[in-house]
């Protein structure tokens, strides 16, 4: 069996054999007015100040987990991938290890991953589950999206399936329809999906429940430290007062039962605890 090594950003046990590590599959930049959405930029500026390039963009890591249990191993997230065109790697400033050579340098056989769970099917969350010659990257893992992502993302509305790479999503249908899921699954003991909406169709958490902690993974409902206040949303959340609702439900019962949260896009402190701040969190790092 292989073990990870101290390659990895951060890993925790979480008793009762169940471990958790977050990879990073590379960085990119987005642009920081659609991060902040609707935010006026005189309250947020000051957050980004030292981060923000000249092109007024953010550098977003693409954080993974790799949860490893007594019933097998799930990898949380695939970002990229290698299949990006020099052209899009060029604009995205796409850089650093894809998630397969990521793993491989963290002591990780991609081949023993048993469940591939996406949050939802975005080009920087799913790009990842074909190498460059169109095999499959994890060949024995089933693919875990929710049904309702599936038909959002290879349906036809313009502006819906703007953020989708509809090509390379037609390629791996098959799996993913297969192992489609249709609401909250607990796809291996302690560890739970749970449909959120909002930021897409279909967007999905994960929490990972083990017997002296927990740990949640909301995906781009909190990709960085700002997402901590509910109504702060982005604007690629296609259904942005679905975000605020599912925000605000989903981080009292985090701030409430002390959860540990792992930011999706956050490059430097990705790890951390949502402390209630009247009637919002601000999110305190944990490393």
């Amino acid at each position: 069996m292989t073990t990870l090594n101290d390659a990895v950003h951060w890993s925790s046990e979480l008793g009762g054999g169940t471990r958790i590590a977050l990879i990073q599959a590379g960085k990119f930049r987005s642009d920081a007015g659609a991060l902040l959405g609707v935010v006026p930029r005189m309250m947020w500026n000051g957050l980004v100040a030292g981060e923000i390039d000249a092109d007024h963009r953010l550098l977003q890591a693409l954080n993974c987990l790799l949860i490893e249990t007594p019933a097998g191993r799930v990898l949380v997230e695939t970002g990229i991938g290698d299949r990006i065109s020099d052209k899009g790697r060029e604009m995205r400033r796409y850089e650093g290890p894809w998630i397969l050579p990521a793993l491989e340098t963290a002591g990780f056989e991609p081949a023993s991953v048993d469940v591939i769970v996406l949050s939802h099917l975005h080009y920087d969350h799913a790009g990842g589950v074909l190498k460059a010659d169109g095999s499959l990257a994890f060949p024995r893992a089933t693919l875990v999206a929710q049904r309702a992502e599936w038909d959002m993302a290879l349906g036809h509305n313009p502006r819906l399936v703007a953020s989708y790479d509809q090509p390379e999503l037609s390629l791996i249908r098959d799996l993913g329809l297969e192992s489609a899921a249709d609401g909250e699954v607990e796809i291996l003991p302690g560890v739970f999906i749970i449909p959120t909406g909002g930021h897409s169709a279909g967007h999905q958490g994960v929490i990972v429940r083990g017997q002296d902690r927990t740990i949640a993974f909301f995906g781009d409902l909190c990709m960085r430290p700002w997402s901590a206040n509910p109504k702060w949303v982005t604007a690629f959340d296609d259904f942005p007062l679905d975000s605020v609702a599912a925000k605000a439900d989903l981080f009292a019962r985090a701030a409430g039962d002390g959860w540990t949260i792992v930011l999706s896009h956050e490059p430097v402190h990705p790890v951390g605890r949502l402390v209630r701040d009247r009637d919002r969190y601000t999110f305190a790092p944990l490393v």
